[in-house]
């Protein structure tokens, strides 16, 4: 019996100003793939490597209700090369080194703009 395979997921993360969040992920190294809009985008795409994420506006209203970011988790091949890669260019790090977790990854983590909290690790 044939079984549909999952190929890919692409992660549509929650933001208030879609250009303000495309610009922030390209100093990350994601590059854009596509917008609804030139000028007002409502949503877009953005991708690094073999990544793909998405960027979809909610308006203020959504966020004082309660829309809140989430958590996404990259697996990447040296966590510490790209630490040093973000840390020296014009983006903003927490200032939180790279270190060995008790459940086995080595990894760090920083926030988006809009509080999505974004791991990027390897397991040990």
């Amino acid at each position: 019996m044939d079984v549909a395979r999952v190929i890919s997921v692409h992660p549509v993360l929650n933001v208030r100003d879609v250009r303000g969040s495309a610009r922030w992920f390209a100093q990350l190294g994601f590059r854009p793939l596509f917008a609804d809009d030139d000028d007002d985008p409502k949503y877009a795409g953005m991708a690094r490597d073999n990544v793909e994420i998405h960027l979809q506006w909610h308006s203020e209203q959504e966020w004082s209700d309660g829309l809140d970011g989430s958590a996404y988790r990259f697996l990447v091949d040296d966590p510490d090369e790209l630490h040093a890669e973000i840390s020296t260019g014009t983006f903003l790090l927490d200032n939180r080194p790279v270190a060995d977790t008790a459940w086995g990854t080595r990894e760090f983590g920083i926030y988006d703009p809009d509080r999505n909290a974004l791991f990027f690790y390897r397991d040990l």
